[in-house]
């Protein structure tokens, strides 16, 4: 019996891989088992190589793991790229169709079952990723009964036949396999899951669950990898709810749809990744000078321009911080599981609103597009603030003046009005305004309005800035890291303590303004510091050092070649440093 599995299938986009992995993970989450999925996939609509891992526990996971149970291939490249991550007790299961050949560096078994062949006896052969299913369950040794409710649901609408025909299918993939397993093959029977119901969702269907459950109503955003899912869910869920959802032409009239929205009063948003928020830019400025709330979820991805479009990187973060030309006050989360993502979306509304400034939710491929399970969310956590909207009738002003929506306050924060509303007439404008928004080049009014901005976000009240993991007072070593780096960076943290290293650890959730006072602390307590990132020049190693000071102690964890940490890197690299 094994608490943990890891289970990879691959072969060529287009021909079922996705919804093999799919359908095998969602039945085990059903079970009540924690999963972590992380799909490879080409920049092409069909074609290419394309393999989709999964890993199943008993106990949370946030991670892909290290090395490989189970193999199903579709095709030799499948073996080729990925059979050395098989362990020593690993199997392949192939295709035998493509007469597959096993690598003479591997102890791993390879079986050759014919999907294909077995479809195609059924009816179809695009049933072959069901006959590799039921495969699989035989070498766990599990029921393929697991699989009815959720073939059902897939299949249902097409009608009862083609349901029994893929569970002829998976039935007919599980008595082949069972036949050429040998007793010398040990079966990998996972220990048997606790059974409750959990969500199994990825990131971006979290964060357009949040902004839907954070009071958001308009979405208007053009279609990229790795955000589309976002504008493909609420699609779907905000006409209910008497929203819209418009694609719109580019990534400019995007951006400028939602300010003119949320000028409207309005909560509403725009996702794109990289390449999108360079060209949403001076927009976003837009946004800040006339202090008009604006939450933009950015899904970071490889770069500079196309880049690695399905590919793991983050390599925005100074981007998100200090991209648009001129200063203006922003707010920059990072959110570090699916959970988060939930909750830190629908906070982020309610933060551009109290703040009145652009509100960026930073993701990257891995959190966006990474499935995992999730336990249920507290819908009674998430609350709605709109700050200094005025509500109540406006009192008329003297000599019919106007309404003074830009107002030098002690706080930074000006009271806002939505148009329309009587006595609230003011000036809106992207140059430089008094607090009635009337154009301004006064050098006095000009320090008066900037330092009223900037002085929003001294302040900044957010839930839990830094998620910290610190056991020890004096610790060796400090682990740093944002977004979908967590989960390997967890995992790291176990081992360098079996190996005698004091470890902390700190995943900034509040990108900006940086939370120097949850940092320095545990920064000043460690003997070194690991900054673990996606991206080339450790932006993030940067940031802090700007911030919190003691540069000699930081060292940059990189990686940029498009793939995620795994755990025994960061536990590798950590242990060089000593």
């Amino acid at each position: 019996m094994i608490n943990q599995l890891s289970w990879k299938v691959g072969g060529q986009q287009g021909e079922g891989i996705e919804s093999t992995g799919e359908i095998f993970s969602i039945a085990l989450n059903r079970l009540g088992y924690y999963l972590y999925g992380y799909r490879h996939f080409s920049s092409r609509i069909k074609g290419g190589h394309t393999n989709n891992k999964i890993r199943v526990s008993t106990s949370q996971v946030r991670s892909i793991s290290d090395d490989l149970d189970i193999l199903v291939a579709f095709d030799q490249e499948t073996i080729d790229l990925n059979y050395k991550e098989l362990h020593d007790k690993g199997i392949m299961i192939a295709d035998a169709k493509f007469d597959p050949k096993q690598p003479e560096d591997t102890n791993a078994a390879l079986f050759a079952v014919p999907f294909t062949e077995i479809a195609t006896e059924l009816g179809t052969s695009l049933m072959k990723n069901m006959v590799a299913v039921g495969a699989t369950c035989a070498v766990l040794n599990l029921d393929i009964k697991v699989f009815e409710e959720v073939v059902q649901e897939i299949f249902g609408r097409k009608g009862q036949q083609v349901v029994d025909k893929n569970m002829e299918a998976i039935q007919a993939g599980f008595d082949f396999m069972k036949e050429k397993l040998s007793d010398d093959v040990e079966l990998m029977e996972l220990e048997k899951a606790d059974g409750l119901k959990r969500l199994f969702m990825i990131g971006n269907d979290a964060i357009a669950l949040g902004a839907l459950a954070g009071g958001c109503r308009f979405m208007a955003a053009y279609p990229i990898t790795p955000a589309s899912e976002i504008m493909e869910y609420l699609i779907k869920k905000l006409p209910a709810l008497g929203g819209s959802v418009i694609q719109t032409e580019d990534e400019i009239a995007a951006v400028t749809m939602a300010i003119g929205a949320n000028y409207a009063g309005v909560r509403a948003l725009t996702a794109s990744a990289g390449p999108g928020l360079s060209l949403k830019m001076e927009a976003i400025g837009l946004s800040g000078i006339t202090e008009t709330p604006l939450v933009i979820v950015d899904t970071q991805r490889g770069g500079p321009s196309t880049g690695l479009p399905t590919k793991q990187e983050q390599s925005d973060l100074m981007a998100m911080i200090y991209g648009t030309h001129g200063e203006i006050p922003k707010i920059v989360l990072a959110p570090s599981t699916v959970q988060e993502a939930f909750y830190d979306t629908a906070e982020a509304f309610n933060l551009a609103e109290e703040y009145q400034c652009p509100v960026i939710v930073l993701s990257d491929l891995q959190l966006s597009l990474g499935k995992q399970t999730v336990e249920p969310l507290d819908f009674s956590k998430v609350e709605i603030r709109r700050g200094k909207l005025v509500a109540e009738e406006l009192p008329e002003i003297e000599n019919k003046g106007y309404f003074k929506r830009f107002e030098v306050t002690e706080d930074g924060v000006s009271p806002r009005v939505i148009p329309g509303m009587k006595n609230g007439i003011h000036h809106v404008t992207g140059v430089e305004h008094d607090e009635t928004g009337k154009p301004s080049e006064s050098a006095a009014n000009r320090n008066a309005q900037m330092d009223k901005r900037f002085r929003k976000i001294e302040n900044i009240k957010f839930n839990t800035p830094v998620h910290k993991n610190a056991p020890h007072e004096d610790a060796d070593l400090l682990i740093v890291g944002f977004n979908s780096t967590r989960g390997a960076i967890e995992e790291s943290m176990s081992r360098l303590e079996q190996d005698g290293i004091k470890v902390n650890h700190a995943q900034v959730r509040l990108i900006h303004p940086f939370p120097t006072d949850e940092i320095l602390p545990l920064v000043k307590s460690a003997k070194k510091i690991a900054v673990v990132e996606n991206n080339a020049t450790g932006q993030l190693a940067n940031i802090m050092k700007m911030n919190v000071g003691h540069a000699e102690k930081v060292h940059k964890l990189l990686k940029y070649d498009g793939n995620p940490f795994l755990p025994h890197e960061i536990h590798t690299k950590c242990k060089e440093l000593f």
